[in-house]
């Protein structure tokens, strides 16, 4: 049987348990629970430096669509509180929303039903290449 194969047949077993862990070993550790411990998310660069504004803008855009495009209501607005939380407070809002961050930094989770969230990182941290006003 192909690697591929057992990979994608692992994963789908996976999805029906509502473990929705990746293939293969993974760097990211469990918390005693089993789930994933929330971090932030890696530096990251806007394709052009942004004000705080802009920022603030793109992320109003994302929150105001998302749920238009599938999921459910509640799941969008616990990920936004836990987006907005500092990481103590947002692994506390994604655990008791039942929420499976499949990604440490929330890039992608699932519901208890398995239904995917996708996040774009700018609703999670700021970009390195910010432009400060000083």
């Amino acid at each position: 049987m192909p690697l591929w194969f057992m990979c994608l047949t692992l994963r789908n077993l996976y999805a029906k348990r509502n473990i929705m862990g990746s293939c293969g070993s993974s760097h990211v550790k469990p918390n005693r629970t089993g789930k994933k411990i929330i971090r932030k998310p890696k530096p990251w660069k806007h394709p052009q430096p942004i004000t705080r504004s802009q920022l603030m803008q793109l992320r109003e855009e994302f929150w105001d669509t998302a749920p238009h495009y599938g999921g459910k209501k509640e799941i969008w607005d616990a990920l936004r509180a836990a987006a907005e939380a500092d990481l103590g407070l947002a692994q506390a809002i994604v655990d008791s929303a039942g929420i499976i961050a499949q990604n440490t930094d929330m890039t992608v989770c699932y519901d208890e039903s398995g239904t995917k969230y996708e996040l774009p990182k700018y609703v999670l941290s700021e970009p390195t290449n910010m432009i400060r006003y000083g």
